[in-house]
């Protein structure tokens, strides 16, 4: 019997309180005095923490941008780190995506799997050590962000404030074991203002790391431009629908989300909507921004139009997601999310990205280089948790690269991402509707999960 195992009998006690989070809407909103990710993700860092309480465990709350629950003593301290923020729910649900739903053997609803289901598994292992009385020869913490899907600004704050762990893991992955993350780079580009002479306005996307699954262009056209564009509309990529109007018309774009770091496996709605209405109107009267994104964007999720197509042997190639278009009344703005190889240069991406947006008249409104995690294969702590991983699985964890980005990079090469899902797994459908996860498996994951936790806390 693995030590993890011991995590089984608090398996009603986790859906319970994991029930009680999903209630709370955490998604990212306008700060407020004391609140830097808005009303609701302050809500539920507050009672994740409350929980912890709860469980008897030491917390700490830094100023609502991340808190931890503890357990343990020693001048080193070792870490898992979960996020109780979400994504928005996005439309098609079948259930309330923010009441946690059991059908078929899974739990569904926004968050169960990304990343509130981790948390307060984490926080149960906390418990089961304590009720074990394990002897510590370090703190270990769990430690709850509130803003991870937008950047991770709340770990950077963090720990600005609290010393760094030894070592630690983010389940907020898959299985194996994460050792190498491509770097990712958000790009923001600009025209100066609308200059569409036919595009009223056009919205796409709700946050840049996810491909967009609606868009939608209010357009002033005649009604043999817009019967032209329905007649595009029968051999086009995608899904349209159309709304004629007496001084034009608005065309709807539907697709398929995915998250950022696969934007091969969603169908994009905003390039497909650009891509129609060049099918009618010129790039004179598209306007730059538009022009700009059909011309050096299209369908493309390689970068290759833009000249910044890439792999290497450690992490494969180089992914691009067209996540937000803003096109209306003195705004005309679209946002890029790039994963790139774990070898390669950000800056020297973002200069060809810039190049390439100055020779259209355009500009980088801003950007944003999270650089890459390498953690060598022969690190004490890739066998830590290979063992940990075994004990539970029977067989030892495998390493593997991610486009994806996670915790782990906060801990400065102290860290990976280990977990929590088996790739033989069905789709979960993070960042998508019908978000899930099957209580079988992931009560897998929390016995190692355990197991790890602790290793990580009586490892010499």
């Amino acid at each position: 019997m693995s030590f993890g195992e011991k995590i089984l009998r608090y398996q009603e006690d986790i859906l319970r309180d994991l029930a009680e989070l999903i209630r709370i809407p955490s998604v990212r909103s306008q700060a407020e005095p004391g609140m830097p990710f808005g009303r609701e993700s302050t809500r539920a860092l507050q009672a994740v923490l409350a929980m912890a309480e709860r469980l008897g465990l030491t917390v700490k709350n830094v100023d609502n941008y991340a808190g931890h629950a503890e357990y343990g003593q020693g001048e080193e301290t070792a870490a898992v780190l979960a996020h109780v923020d979400v994504v928005p729910a996005g439309e098609g649900w079948e259930t309330d995506p923010f009441t946690m739903v059991i059908k078929d053997g899974c739990c569904y609803g926004r968050g169960t799997a990304d990343d509130k289901g981790e948390a307060i598994v984490a926080l149960y292992c906390l418990k089961a050590l304590k009720d074990e009385n394990v002897p510590a020869r370090r703190r270990l913490r769990v430690v709850f962000g509130a803003g991870e899907e937008t950047g991770s600004e709340d770990l950077a704050y963090y720990y600005s404030k609290e010393p760094l762990p030894v070592m630690g893991f983010t389940p907020d992955a898959e299985y194996g074991i994460c050792n190498r993350e491509k770097g990712i780079l958000r790009v923001d580009i600009c025209a100066g203002g609308n200059d569409s002479s036919v595009v009223r306005s056009l919205k796409a996307g709700t946050v840049v790391n996810a491909v967009p699954a609606k868009a939608e262009a209010e357009l002033a056209c005649t009604p043999g431009q817009f019967a032209a564009l329905q007649k595009a509309a029968e051999t086009a990529e995608g899904s349209f629908a159309f709304e004629e109007r007496p001084e034009g018309g608005v065309v709807r774009s539907t697709g398929v989300a995915s998250h950022a770091m696969q934007p091969q496996e969603g169908v994009n709605a905003a390039s497909r909507l650009m891509k129609l209405l060049a099918c009618v109107f010129s790039e004179e009267q598209l306007g730059s921004l538009i022009a700009f994104a059909n011309r050096a964007i299209g369908l493309e999720y390689d970068g290759a139009s833009l000249g910044v197509k890439m792999e290497d042997g450690e992490s494969g190639p180089l992914t691009l997601n067209l996540g937000l278009v803003s096109l209306g009344a003195g705004e005309a703005s679209l946002s890029l999310d790039i994963r790139y190889p774990v070898t390669k240069d950000g800056e020297q991406i973002l200069a060809q990205i810039q190049g390439e947006a100055e020779k259209a008249g355009l500009a980088l409104a801003a950007s944003h280089d999270t650089k890459p995690l390498y953690l060598p294969a022969e690190s004490p702590f890739i066998s830590l948790l290979k063992d940990a991983y075994q004990a539970v699985m029977g067989v030892p964890a495998q390493l593997y690269a991610t486009g994806g980005g996670t915790y782990a990079r906060s801990l400065k090469s102290r860290g990976v991402a280990f977990g929590p899902f088996f790739d033989d797994e069905p789709d979960r459908r993070l960042h998508n509707t019908g978000e899930h996860f099957e209580i079988a498996r992931f009560m897998q994951h929390a016995q190692i999960c355990l197991e790890a936790m602790y290793r990580m806390i009586t490892a010499e």
